[in-house]
């Protein structure tokens, strides 16, 4: 059970108040990617200009392959880490808005992953809204899902699947979840790292619905784009497809929710939480106060404690 306190601001450390208020100025002076698009803004963040500066590419340690798409669709791109030890395999789905990112863009976190719980990561390349909107990102998280399935003792000798993803990427792993149930009756997962996801993409949990102007990292706006980039067909934002948090959750795996107390999908991780357990599943939710939005990407104590959990989380269910 989590305590009241972690909400208080009271609660958050000055360490962490005082990171947060540098990380406003520099997003005062960062355009938004509703004012300069998705290209310019992918362009930017691979040239190092956006707020996280120049991508680290670890080439020499990650392997790229591709797996089959589903259907007609083209192959999907696979990043791949294997460290000396491997105890487990990592489907991991990258954030972004559906929009922005890819599976080379967290490099090294996916390798400090790889090494400290012992597991393989296969990152996901797929494809991108709005030039590719829903269903494409899901079926080739789907697709890749199958692969990692079929390959996963003869390529990387462990059968420990796992399944990850942060933002976009939690929510697109909670659908891949629930359509390998649901479409190819695999349920054999160990262990769900999803990390601050969007499960409502209504935008109808009180946490977004009442997102401020000053927001940090994402606002209403922001998301609210997203929403439209990726969903382009008026298709209902209440299927479970789309938003998991509305599915029957029966038959998942053990999840960790990651999300921090300033992040407008906080709702989302403390409503999925509890339907996870709802549904007769193990859930552990770790709430970190005066966290924005993708807060474990930033050099803090906060950060660190984060994701030392949850890379202690993934090792015990690998284990």
């Amino acid at each position: 059970m989590f305590e009241p306190d972690v909400f208080l601001e009271s609660s958050i450390t000055p360490a962490q108040l005082a990171l947060n208020q540098e990380l406003a100025v520099i997003l005062a002076d960062e355009p938004r990617v509703y004012e300069i698009g998705a290209v310019e803004t992918r362009r930017r963040r691979e040239s190092g200009l956006g707020r996280a500066g120049m991508p680290v590419y670890l080439t020499d340690i990650a392997a790229e392959t591709v797996c089959p798409g589903l259907g007609d669709s083209d192959s999907v791109g696979l990043r791949i880490f294997r460290p000396d030890v491997i105890n487990g395999v990592l489907l991991w789905i990258h954030g972004g808005g559906w929009v922005l990112g890819s599976a080379k863009m967290q490099d090294q976190a996916l390798w400090d992953i790889a090494q400290k719980s012992g597991v393989a990561v296969v990152s996901v390349d797929y494809r991108l809204a709005p030039e590719h909107p829903y269903p494409s990102g899901p079926d080739d998280c789907e697709a890749a899902a199958l692969w990692v399935i079929e390959h996963a003792s003869s390529e990387f000798g462990s059968s420990n699947l796992v399944i990850g993803g942060a933002s976009a990427g939690g929510h697109l792993a909670a659908v891949t979840l629930l359509r390998l149930r649901d479409r190819h009756g695999f349920t054999n997962w160990q262990g769900a790292d999803l990390v601050y996801g969007a499960y409502e993409l209504s935008g109808g949990s009180p946490s977004q619905s009442s997102i401020g102007k000053d927001s940090l990292v994402i606002d209403e706006k922001i998301m609210n784009w997203f929403y439209d980039s990726f969903l382009q067909n008026n298709e209902d934002r209440h299927d479970p497809d789309i938003s998991p948090l509305y599915a029957d959750l029966h038959d998942m795996p053990p999840a960790l929710f990651t999300v921090g107390t300033l992040d407008p999908l906080l709702d989302d991780s403390l409503f999925m939480h509890a339907r996870w357990i709802a549904a007769g599943n193990r859930s552990d939710l770790a709430i970190y106060p005066g966290g924005p939005h993708a807060f474990n990407g930033q050099e803090s104590a906060l950060a660190t404690a984060a994701n030392d959990y949850r890379i202690s989380t993934i090792k015990d269910w690998v284990s």
